[in-house]
């Protein structure tokens, strides 16, 4: 025991001299957020990479690389390396891990910072492990992953810590995820890869089937965010797309309504509310009891979905609760935990 508690602090006294700027990071689909410790959130940039096919040299990251998506020439590949909340491309993530925390940290080459990572909590092991790598290749000192749900719960600010229960649905944008939270560990959980990419994917879909219109991810992300809705508003708006005809080939814009959007949502949207209601009825009677108490809260971006708090509270007939900064709730949750690291000294670590 002595010597154990010896070389977690002089690993410590080490780490503090050669890496002060332990971070938390959101490694999301959509993107990825960094919190460096003392200094607060430091970067929110879409997980995109830039690659040119010919050399397979990174041209741009994040804000820059998201800019080139659908406007690419024919060699260089605008390519998110995250689907589904998991890894697709390791040597474009590592590549990106990199480059954000030398973004972060200036630049600077021999940092080597602890990191606490959020993935989603229903990831393979194997998946897990791809986490892992990529970072300590990017030049982590060391790695701890951290459950999405419970990092989101913690971030929203809900007693994990307490005998009571708390739901939380974090819909990022690969990863739809529901979690029930007691005494600082997941009772239970359920997690589907739907999310706000396939709401983006099925608003496209739509356009192409009753409007003859061919648009990219972005312009249907776009829709989405503008008059995109999960149940009806109280006044209807319309908005102007541009886009592809796909039978002359040229040029359209169209105006489509938010019941039209709505209409194309329906089918992701119903999946997430359904996996809502499983979690729901796999839950203890005690637990279930809690949440009618307390209420659902929301995060992760794909909460922001207009109405989406009222068609899950009409579904299941609990309060429910769009938490204050759902974008930020996993990163903050990492950054509470990665606080607290001093006080653990036989964490456990990757």
């Amino acid at each position: 025991m002595r010597r154990s508690i010896f070389q977690w602090a002089w690993r410590r006294a080490l780490h503090s001299v050669l890496s002060p700027g332990d971070m938390g990071i959101d490694l999301g689909t959509a993107n990825t957020l960094v919190y460096v410790k003392g200094r607060g959130i430091v970067l929110n940039e879409p997980s995109v990479v830039a690659i040119d096919d010919d050399t397979m040299q990174v041209l741009a990251v994040g804000n820059d690389a998201k800019r080139m998506v659908g406007r690419t020439p024919a060699r260089i590949s605008a390519i998110r390396p995250l689907r589904k909340g998991v890894i697709a491309d390791f040597d474009v993530t590592e590549a990106m891990i990199r480059h954000f925390i030398r973004k972060v940290h200036d630049r600077r080459v021999f940092l080597h910072p602890s990191v606490v990572v959020g993935v989603a909590a229903g990831v393979t092991e194997v998946e897990r492990r791809a986490v892992q790598d990529a970072a300590r290749q990017a030049g982590v000192w060391e790695i701890r992953i951290m459950d999405e749900p419970m990092a989101a719960a913690i971030g929203a600010g809900m007693p994990v810590s307490e005998p009571v229960g708390n739901m939380i649905v974090d819909i990022g944008g690969g990863t739809s995820e529901v979690a029930v939270i007691s005494l600082g560990g997941i009772c239970t959980q359920r997690s589907l890869r739907i999310a706000s990419e396939a709401i983006d994917e099925a608003i496209a879909l739509y356009l192409r089937h009753e409007a003859n219109l061919y648009i990219g991810e972005s312009t249907a992300e776009q829709i989405k965010i503008s008059i995109g809705s999960a149940f009806p508003l109280p006044k209807e708006t319309t908005t102007q797309v541009r886009g592809k005809d796909l039978v002359t080939g040229l040029p359209r814009k169209v105006v489509i309504t938010s019941s039209e959007i709505r209409e194309a949502c329906a089918e992701p949207v119903a999946a997430i509310v359904e996996v809502v209601k499983e979690t729901l009825d796999a839950t203890a009677p005690e637990l279930a009891a809690d949440i009618m108490n307390r209420g659902i809260v929301l995060a992760g971006g794909g909460s922001l979905l207009r109405g989406l708090d009222q068609l899950i509270s009409a579904e299941t007939d609990i309060p429910v609760y769009v938490a204050q900064e759902p974008m930020n709730c996993v990163v903050l949750g990492t950054a509470r935990y990665l606080e607290e690291l001093d006080d653990l000294p036989f964490s456990s670590s990757a």
